[in-house]
Protein backbone atom coordinates (compact mmCIF):
# COMPACT_ATOMS: atom_id res chain seq x y z
CA UNK A 1 0.00 0.00 0.00
CA UNK A 2 1.44 3.38 -0.96
CA UNK A 3 1.76 6.29 1.47
CA UNK A 4 -0.94 8.21 -0.43
CA UNK A 5 -3.34 5.28 -0.22
CA UNK A 6 -2.54 4.83 3.47
CA UNK A 7 -3.43 8.48 4.16
CA UNK A 8 -6.80 8.06 2.47
CA UNK A 9 -8.01 5.18 4.66
CA UNK A 10 -10.46 5.98 7.42
CA UNK A 11 -12.78 8.95 7.65
CA UNK A 12 -12.13 12.57 6.83
CA UNK A 13 -11.20 14.39 10.07
CA UNK A 14 -12.78 17.68 11.11
CA UNK A 15 -11.11 20.37 8.99
CA UNK A 16 -10.18 22.35 12.12
CA UNK A 17 -7.95 19.51 13.29
CA UNK A 18 -6.40 19.20 9.84
CA UNK A 19 -5.66 22.93 9.82
CA UNK A 20 -4.19 22.73 13.34
CA UNK A 21 -1.96 19.89 12.18
CA UNK A 22 -0.80 22.02 9.23
CA UNK A 23 -0.08 24.99 11.51
CA UNK A 24 2.04 22.76 13.72
CA UNK A 25 3.92 21.51 10.64
CA UNK A 26 4.55 25.10 9.54
CA UNK A 27 5.79 26.04 13.02
CA UNK A 28 8.38 23.26 12.80
CA UNK A 29 9.37 24.46 9.32
CA UNK A 30 9.83 28.01 10.68
CA UNK A 31 12.06 26.57 13.39
CA UNK A 32 14.10 24.72 10.77
CA UNK A 33 14.45 27.88 8.64
CA UNK A 34 15.54 29.87 11.70
CA UNK A 35 18.20 27.30 12.53
CA UNK A 36 19.39 27.24 8.94
CA UNK A 37 19.66 31.03 8.84
CA UNK A 38 21.48 31.00 12.18
CA UNK A 39 23.90 28.36 10.95
CA UNK A 40 24.72 30.34 7.83
CA UNK A 41 25.14 33.53 9.87
CA UNK A 42 27.48 31.89 12.37
CA UNK A 43 29.54 30.19 9.68
CA UNK A 44 29.98 33.30 7.53
CA UNK A 45 29.58 36.40 9.65
CA UNK A 46 31.37 35.77 12.94
CA UNK A 47 34.49 37.72 13.83
CA UNK A 48 37.66 36.78 11.99
CA UNK A 49 39.52 36.09 15.25
CA UNK A 50 37.26 33.23 16.32
CA UNK A 51 38.29 29.59 16.07
CA UNK A 52 37.19 28.42 12.60
CA UNK A 53 36.64 24.85 13.82
CA UNK A 54 34.10 25.92 16.44
CA UNK A 55 32.49 28.36 14.01
CA UNK A 56 32.15 25.59 11.40
CA UNK A 57 30.85 23.13 14.00
CA UNK A 58 28.10 25.51 15.15
CA UNK A 59 27.10 26.35 11.58
CA UNK A 60 27.08 22.72 10.48
CA UNK A 61 25.17 21.58 13.56
CA UNK A 62 22.48 24.21 12.96
CA UNK A 63 22.19 23.25 9.28
CA UNK A 64 21.99 19.51 10.00
CA UNK A 65 19.48 20.09 12.79
CA UNK A 66 17.38 22.21 10.41
CA UNK A 67 17.32 19.36 7.89
CA UNK A 68 16.39 16.78 10.55
CA UNK A 69 13.57 19.00 11.84
CA UNK A 70 12.20 19.68 8.34
CA UNK A 71 12.10 15.98 7.43
CA UNK A 72 10.77 15.04 10.86
CA UNK A 73 8.05 17.70 10.62
CA UNK A 74 6.74 16.21 7.41
CA UNK A 75 6.79 12.68 8.79
CA UNK A 76 5.01 13.81 11.98
CA UNK A 77 2.39 15.75 10.01
CA UNK A 78 1.65 12.64 7.98
CA UNK A 79 1.54 10.37 11.06
CA UNK A 80 -0.88 12.69 12.85
CA UNK A 81 -3.09 13.04 9.79
CA UNK A 82 -3.28 9.25 9.42
CA UNK A 83 -4.04 8.81 13.13
CA UNK A 84 -6.86 11.36 12.94
CA UNK A 85 -8.38 9.58 9.94
CA UNK A 86 -8.32 6.28 11.82
CA UNK A 87 -9.55 7.69 15.16
CA UNK A 88 -6.32 6.41 16.69
CA UNK A 89 -4.30 8.04 19.48
CA UNK A 90 -2.00 10.78 18.23
CA UNK A 91 1.66 9.75 17.99
CA UNK A 92 4.21 11.43 20.21
CA UNK A 93 6.38 13.98 18.44
CA UNK A 94 10.01 12.77 18.31
CA UNK A 95 11.10 16.26 17.25
CA UNK A 96 10.85 17.77 20.72
CA UNK A 97 13.80 15.91 22.32
CA UNK A 98 15.82 16.10 19.08
CA UNK A 99 15.32 19.86 18.88
CA UNK A 100 16.05 20.35 22.58
CA UNK A 101 19.28 18.36 22.41
CA UNK A 102 20.46 20.00 19.19
CA UNK A 103 19.77 23.53 20.39
CA UNK A 104 21.50 22.88 23.73
CA UNK A 105 24.61 21.53 21.97
CA UNK A 106 24.60 24.50 19.58
CA UNK A 107 24.24 26.87 22.54
CA UNK A 108 27.21 25.29 24.34
CA UNK A 109 29.32 25.52 21.18
CA UNK A 110 28.24 29.14 20.79
CA UNK A 111 29.45 29.88 24.32
CA UNK A 112 32.80 28.35 23.38
CA UNK A 113 32.81 30.50 20.23
CA UNK A 114 32.13 33.70 22.15
CA UNK A 115 34.50 32.85 25.00
CA UNK A 116 37.34 31.86 22.66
Amino acid sequence: MSAAAEDETGREPDYRFTLANERTFLAWIRTALGLLAGGVAVAHFTAAGTDPRVRTAVGALCAVLACVIAVGAFRQWRRVQTAMRRDAPLPRPPLVPVTLTGVCVAAMLSVALVAG
